[in-house]
């Protein structure tokens, strides 16, 4: 690479570490950097998964306020998303990209949709609850489960809009604060992405320098997005993470 290809790939994981902290999707401006700097499709994306590792860790140290007390819960989402990850780095080696290019965009959009929602299906469920008296599931039950483990499987894959796909489906069955489940979204999409670059590291090509410089830029972006994102209220956030997915679809849907 050349200083100025340098330059853009660390500036593009300082901006997707903190895009990835804050609302998802990330990886639709890093992606298309280490495109544009001349790594293939394959190694493009091999290289960014094992570079926004350390955002994820950056934004997880941001909000380690928002995750005291949700250990368990951690634990238990984790044990959901740690196989899907595996599973979709591995698809990754062995499909043509054009069985996911199909699926991606109705799966951001039907998050996006969820999002925008979530407000309104909470108080719904809420009020189901307080009719019925039954307290909501700390875990969000079988249908989180198996939510979160299917999108696994597409971020182990490509990973762009995954955290935004975790966060419509929390919004919609965990009873909790948007900054919450923000902050574990960060927690578990980083637990994908080092599942999948631990598989990488033995099975994929991948250009070290791309990495590093990612890895550099993420890191500052990770843990500088969790103070931005703490300071947006929630409608604020809600509004960010719509928009923001809504370009991420729309840059889908052209590429």
């Amino acid at each position: 690479m050349t200083p100025l290809e340098m330059t853009a790939v660390l500036l593009s994981g300082v901006v997707g570490g903190a895009l990835n902290t804050v609302v998802g999707s990330g990886t639709l401006v890093t992606f298309p950097v280490l495109l544009a700097v001349g790594l293939p499709p394959v190694t493009a994306t091999v290289s960014n998964a094992l570079g926004l590792v350390p955002g994820s860790v950056g934004g997880a140290i941001g909000y380690r306020r928002e995750l005291r007390g949700r250990r368990r819960r951690v634990l238990r989402l984790g044990a959901c998303v740690l196989p899907g990850g595996l599973v979709g780095a591995w698809l990754l080696l062995v499909l043509p990209g054009a069985a996911f290019d199909m699926i991606v965009p109705v799966l951001v959009g039907l998050a996006l949709v969820l999002v925008a929602v979530q407000p309104r299906l909470n108080a719904r469920m809420r009020e189901r609850r307080g009719r019925t008296g039954r307290a909501a599931r700390q875990d969000g039950g079988p249908a989180l489960s198996a939510g979160l483990a299917l999108a696994s499987v597409y971020g182990g894959y490509f990973s762009a809009s995954q955290g935004t796909v975790y966060l419509s489906l929390m919004g919609a069955l965990l009873d909790d604060s948007l900054q919450r489940l923000n902050a574990l979204k960060t927690v578990l999409v980083g637990m994908v992405n080092t599942v999948a670059a631990g598989f990488f590291l033995y099975a994929a090509e991948f250009d070290w320098t791309a990495v590093l410089l990612l890895a550099a830029g993420s890191a500052v972006g990770g843990r500088t997005g969790a103070g931005l994102g703490r300071r947006l209220p929630q409608a604020a956030l809600r509004a960010v993470v719509l928009a923001w997915g809504t370009v991420a679809l729309v840059l889908l849907l052209i590429r």
